[in-house]
């Protein structure tokens, strides 16, 4: 068993969660703990290994979670790669602007 900080940041690269982060945006994340349709988490899609994404979660499906971006023009989400395990939920943006996400 690896041990691991209960937070940790991320940054924001891409269009998908428009209006509400953009590329270059520095998050914390929270490790483990309940997620709730609405969150913003960062997860792994289970059809894509390795690769972390920050996106909303929609609804739980088959063990894991259903995400959607925010901007309705981008479709890089469930939709296209079906459900995702949450690694953690984003609990603020630190830069450019500090701002507390739901």
């Amino acid at each position: 068993m690896r041990w691991q900080l209960p937070l940790f940041a991320v940054l924001v690269r891409g269009p998908s969660m428009v209006p509400t982060l953009r590329a270059g945006d520095a998050l914390i994340v929270r490790r483990g703990g309940r997620v709730r349709p609405g969150d913003v988490v960062v997860a792994e899609f289970r059809s894509r290994p390795g690769l972390l994404v920050v996106k909303r979660a929609s609804a739980e499906r088959d063990g894991g979670w259903w995400l959607l971006g925010d901007n309705e023009f981008v479709e890089d989400d469930s939709r296209a790669h079906g459900v995702a395990d949450v690694i953690g939920r984003v609990i603020f943006r630190y830069y450019p602007r500090p701002f507390r996400l739901r």
